[in-house]
This record gives C-alpha cells, sequence and structure tokens, in this order.
C-alpha cells in the first residue's frame, strides 16, 4: 500500500479548468434528467454548431420525471466535446495528441495502489441516488449509464481491462452490461473464464473519474495491455488504484462513482432497446446483468454523461482523435508503408465505423493497395469503405474525397471488393446471423499529371484575405483548397502567359496565339495544342 499524490487531473480539476478557458456551460435552473438533459446538449451537435464551438454542460439542479431532486450533478461534454477539450484532459496540446498516444501505448506506466481515495469517501448499497439521464427520449426504455466503465480481471492472468459499456438501470440492486461481441471486447473473453470455472464475474462500474480513465476505457487497445497501465502512460505518471469494498478488484482511487457487483455466467436476461452510436436504435436482446453488492463515491461526486448515438457526437469524437493515431501506427510502421501520412475516420452519421480516408505523400501503386488492405485488416469490423486520396486532398472533407474518387480513378482499375470481413457494430436488420461483410478499397490517387486546380493562385487569396479582413467582414474559415496549385499538367510557357494577363499585357498573348492557327481540315477541334501530357 503507498500514499503517493496523485500527479494528474481528476474531473474536479478538469471541469474547473475547462471553466476557466470558457468551455463549459453551467445550467443552474432545474433540468429534467429524463426528457430534458440530453436533447439540450444534443443541439451543438445537431444544430450546426462547429465543432470548435461545442462545449461541456454542467446541470447542477437535476431532476426527474417524477420531479425528485439530486444532490449529485451532471456532467456532459466534458470529455470530448470538441479536440480541445479532449487535449485539455490528458494535459497535451492539440497537435501533440497523436504524439501522446503514441507514448502511452509504448511506455505505459505502472499503478500504484493507495490506502484510501476519495471515490470511497461516501458507501450506498443501491444506486437509487444516481441521477443518470435518459440518452434518448422517446426511445430508450430506461435510464443508461453511458460513461461507464467496466472494470474486470482475466482471473488467470490478473491483467484488468477498464471498457466503456452501456448499462441499464434496471433495479436499484441490478444494472446492466451490453459487452458489444462484434467489437471483440475484453470483458468478454473475462466473462468466459469465469463460466468455464462456473463463478460469477466480479466487476465494477466506474462512472466518471479521472479523465484519462475514459480515454483508455473507450479506445482500442490489444488484450494484453492493461488499461490501467495505459492511462498512466498517457498522464505520465502512476495512477492511483484503491481496492473494492465489496469484490476483489481494484478500482479509481481518485473516481466519482463506483458500482461494485457480481456479473451472472449462468444468466442473461433482456436488455434495451437503446439508442446508438451507428445511428440507430438497438433493439432488445439477452445480455449480461449485474447484480449490485455496493455503490461508492465522493461527497462532492459529479455524475459524467456521454452524448453517444447519432454522430458526430461526444462518443464520435472522444474515439476519433485516438483512433486514428492507432491506424498511422499500424500502416506506417508495422506493416512499413512510409508514403501514409493521415488516417481519417469519418465520424458525421457513420460513428467511424463504415468510411476510412487514408492519405498520402507520393505513394506507388504497390503502396496504396498494401495501406488499404492494412487499414481493413488492422479492424475488421470497420473500414467498410476505405479510399485512399492524395496530400492535397483534406480527407476530413467528404465533398473533397467525393471530388477526388470522381475526377482521380476509373472504377474498373482502381476498385477492389476485399471479402471476408466482420459485420462489426450497426443496426440489426433482417440478417441477424450474418457472420460476414465486405469492404470496399478504392484508389482514388492521381497516376498521372493533372491540370491545375482552378482557383486563384494563393499570393492573390492572401492578398484578397487581407483586403476581406480590412473590410471587416465576417471571420474566415479556410476550407482546402482554397487556392490553386499545379497538379504536374503545367508548363513555363503557360506561367508567363498567366502573369501577362494579371499585368494586363493579355493582348500579346492574344497576338501569339493568332500566329498558330491551323487549318480545320489539318486538326480536328479540342485536340490539346501541346499533345499528351508528359
Amino acid at each position: 500500500m503507498s500514499n503517493d499524490p496523485r500527479q494528474y487531473p481528476d474531473l474536479h480539476d478538469h471541469i474547473a479548468r475547462l471553466d476557466a478557458e470558457g468551455l463549459l456551460v453551467r445550467v443552474k435552473r432545474a433540468i429534467d434528467k429524463d426528457s430534458e438533459l440530453h436533447p439540450l446538449v444534443r443541439w451543438q451537435f445537431r444544430g450546426g454548431i462547429e465543432e470548435p464551438d461545442r462545449k461541456a454542460f454542467l446541470f447542477e439542479h437535476v431532476v426527474n420525471g417524477k420531479g425528485r431532486r439530486y444532490d449529485i450533478p451532471v456532467v456532459v461534454g466534458a470529455l470530448a466535446a470538441n479536440r480541445r477539450i479532449y487535449s485539455l484532459g490528458i494535459g497535451c496540446k492539440l497537435e501533440d495528441i497523436r504524439e501522446r498516444w503514441d507514448h502511452a501505448k509504448n511506455h505505459p506506466v505502472e499503478p500504484v495502489v493507495v490506502e484510501e481515495g476519495p471515490v470511497h469517501e461516501v458507501v450506498e448499497d443501491t444506486v437509487e441516488g444516481l441521477p443518470v439521464p435518459i440518452s434518448t427520449p422517446g426511445w430508450d426504455n430506461a435510464p443508461y449509464v453511458s460513461a461507464g466503465h467496466y472494470i474486470t480481471r482475466d482471473p488467470d492472468t490478473g491483467s484488468y481491462n477498464v471498457g466503456n459499456y452501456r448499462a441499464q438501470i434496471k433495479a436499484p440492486k441490478r444494472v446492466g452490461c451490453n459487452i458489444s461481441l462484434e467489437l471483440g471486447q475484453g470483458a468478454y473473453l473475462h466473462w468466459q473464464k469465469y463460466k468455464e470455472r462456473g463463478e460469477p464475474m466480479p466487476a465494477a462500474l466506474a462512472i466518471g473519474g479521472p479523465p484519462c480513465l475514459s480515454y483508455v476505457a473507450v479506445q482500442k487497445l490489444p488484450y494484453d495491455m492493461d488499461e490501467y497501465w495505459a492511462a498512466g502512460g498517457l498522464v505520465q505518471a502512476p495512477f492511483r488504484l484503491a481496492r473494492g469494498k465489496t469484490i476483489d478488484l481494484l478500482v479509481p482511487a481518485d473516481g466519482e462513482i463506483v458500482i461494485e457487483g457480481l456479473i451472472s455466467t449462468a444468466e442473461l436476461e433482456p436488455e434495451a432497446p437503446f439508442g446508438e452510436s451507428h445511428g440507430h436504435v438497438n433493439p432488445k436482446e439477452y445480455n449480461l446483468f449485474m447484480d449490485v453488492t455496493a455503490v461508492t463515491r465522493r461527497r462532492d461526486a459529479i455524475l459524467m454523461s456521454i452524448i453517444s448515438q447519432v454522430t458526430p457526437s461526444e462518443s464520435g469524437m472522444i474515439k476519433k482523435v485516438a483512433y486514428e493515431p492507432l491506424y498511422l501506427d499500424h500502416i506506417r510502421n508495422q506493416v512499413g508503408v512510409r508514403s501514409v501520412v493521415r488516417v481519417a475516420l469519418h465520424e458525421p452519421l457513420t460513428s467511424l465505423q463504415k468510411l476510412t480516408v487514408v492519405q498520402f505523400r507520393n505513394p506507388t501503386p504497390v503502396d496504396v493497395w498494401r495501406a488499404l488492405m492494412a487499414a481493413v485488416v488492422f479492424r475488421p469490423a470497420m473500414s467498410k469503405i476505405v479510399v485512399a486520396v492524395d496530400e492535397d486532398i483534406d480527407p476530413e472533407d467528404p465533398d473533397a474525397v467525393w471530388w477526388a474518387m470522381g475526377y482521380r480513378s476509373r472504377p474498373q482499375r482502381d476498385v477492389q471488393i476485399f471479402h471476408g470481413t466482420d459485420v462489426g457494430h450497426g443496426p440489426r436488420h433482417d440478417e441477424r446471423g450474418a457472420a460476414e461483410d465486405a469492404a470496399v478499397m478504392w484508389d482514388a490517387t492521381l497516376k498521372e499529371p493533372f491540370p491545375p486546380i482552378s482557383l486563384p493562385k494563393r499570393e492573390f487569396m492572401e492578398h484578397a484575405r487581407d483586403i476581406w479582413e480590412e473590410l471587416g467582414l465576417p471571420a474566415l474559415r479556410p476550407k482546402q483548397p482554397w487556392f490553386g496549385y499545379s497538379l504536374g499538367d503545367w508548363n513555363a510557357e503557360l506561367d508567363v502567359e498567366a502573369e501577362l494577363a494579371v499585368r494586363g499585357d493579355y493582348w500579346q498573348t492574344g497576338e501569339k496565339i493568332a500566329s498558330q492557327r491551323r487549318s480545320t481540315d489539318e486538326i480536328p477541334m479540342n485536340t490539346s495544342f501541346y499533345g499528351p501530357p508528359g
């Protein structure tokens, strides 16, 4: 046992920082957690508010549909309403998130067990006092813990898994547990081992706590990587743990709320409907449940909730900023395709699951196909449509990606179908027993020189922006491409003609081209003056 002090922000520190940075909305009026809370925050994701302008919401006066008032506030959006909030949660600059995750994965830090922690200041025996919101009013059949990190331990190795799985509030001493088998969750492997032993599985459901734990809980880390160690790697300090009160598990000492209990390995019971991140309501299914043995919390606990369901959402952003570096690391460093410079997972509506864009710098054809296949295989339940683009195409802009697919590829040459992928996370439909899907790989990179992008050259656009700002016009948010550039099919003579044009000397060009006339009997219309490119 140790009394090591905490060296990373807990949730209270993080909320104070968001408040100081102008990234927190404090709601002091009464808000019904069952019908008003999530719909209110949802508007910043479905109301046209740009990602940098989204904020966290702290609800200080929470009631339920029957008018009951709770003494625990609820915070939503405090983990990843935008990238800036996420970066503050792990204590690094926006541009350093990828590097921080690379470090965490390669340099995990051993946790430390302390004698006591704030999470054990209050010990109760039911979940009745927890103001868990209803995420999708009108569809969900109960409140569901959306920021719930189920903590389980491999009975053979002792390694911990911390995974973010939804938990239906079913009874004062019973909650659900949906592990999402299609995503290959570590907790399910633990459950199988306990089932073989004929024993219930000890588990703890941590609701909120230090942001670093939430960030690793939603991440898809290798099965043999202990998330407690990864959390320490993310903040570069030992993560503090305390022994559970009623179960033989280590729990976050600086957590907000922890529900302890035993998950049955002998029985399943119905769970859901619940609005899911793939954009549809998940129907009622047989899933795990946990009998509650204790609820521990801080005296000043704050209940964390995550906006999920239809993306964009907080759930999408919290995964996106960490998944993308893992994809890039896999393709560049494990597979060895060094021409890949970025991987973008499309979030709006597709929830990162179905469209992956891989950006290249001067790739060979072999590079492209190796990278596309590597992306598909890396997450067989994701990356259903994988598109390769050049460095000048913004992989976050679907319009730019469609532009590249439409003009830089020929489907009969540049599209392949990859069979044998997993169905993955998606709405249940008539083919519930389907175990196989396929992926489309599309090479939308340049294969030959192209004419320039038909926008004014950079110097003209930059000068015009100075005038725009001088006139006090609305703030600009440049969208790539915002200036024209060459793609190879251009030459010095054409540059000279363009320079003459902006100086007002285009008559000289007119005289020159008059001397280059050809007979209509000699040359067809629309024939290139310079002949084939190259």
